[in-house]
C-alpha cells in the first residue's frame, strides 16, 4: 500500500515539478532562438566588419567606457560590430545594466538608446536579469535542483514501471 502511495506522489510530483522546470527552460529557448536571427535583437541587420576603419584596441574600449562612467564598469560583453557603416564597440554591463557604444575609429563613448521590446525579452529570459544580482545565482541553483528531482523522479517512475512490467511476465 505504502509503495503505491509513494509511486502517486512521486509521479504527481515529476508532473508539477516537470511543468515547473519546463517555463524557465521555454523561456530560455524562445530567447536564444529569437538572438539567433539576425538583426532580431536590437533591430540591426547584420553586416561584415570594415577592419581597416578599427584603430581603439577592446582594452582601450573598457577603459575609455569607465572613464566615461567615472567608475569601473561590470562588463560582461564588449562586442565589435557596424553601426550606421561604422565600427562600434557595444559594451554591456552585468545583469542588464544599460550598454554604451564605443566608436572604434575615434574612440568617442555614447550611452545605447534604451532596447526595443525583442531586446528587453531576449535579456530578461535568457540572462534572467529580472531576478536582479543577488537573486540571479540562486534561482538558477534553484531551479537546477529542480531540474534534477524531475529527471530523477523520471528515472524512479521508469525502473518502476519496467520492473513491474518484467515481474508480470
Amino acid at each position: 500500500m505504502l509503495f503505491i502511495f509513494m509511486r502517486s506522489f512521486i509521479y504527481r510530483a515529476h508532473i508539477w515539478l516537470g511543468l515547473l522546470v519546463a517555463l524557465p527552460v521555454l523561456a530560455w529557448a524562445s530567447s536564444g532562438l529569437l538572438y539567433a536571427w539576425p538583426g532580431a535583437v536590437e533591430g540591426g541587420a547584420v553586416e561584415t566588419i570594415d577592419a581597416s576603419r578599427v584603430s581603439v584596441s577592446a582594452p582601450e574600449a573598457i577603459a575609455r567606457a569607465n572613464a566615461f562612467a567615472g567608475r569601473e564598469l561590470p562588463t560582461t560583453a564588449l562586442t565589435l560590430l557596424m553601426r550606421e557603416g561604422r565600427p562600434f564597440y557595444q559594451s554591456i554591463g552585468g545583469m542588464g545594466a544599460d550598454s554604451l557604444f564605443i566608436d572604434a575609429g575615434t574612440g568617442e563613448v555614447s550611452k545605447a538608446p534604451p532596447p526595443g521590446a525583442k531586446t528587453r525579452y531576449f535579456r530578461q529570459a535568457h540572462f534572467y536579469f529580472f531576478a536582479g544580482r543577488a537573486q540571479q545565482v540562486p534561482l538558477l541553483i534553484a531551479l537546477s535542483a529542480l531540474a534534477c528531482f524531475s529527471a530523477l523522479s523520471g528515472i524512479y517512475l521508469n525502473l518502476s514501471l519496467w520492473r513491474g512490467r518484467r515481474a508480470r511476465k
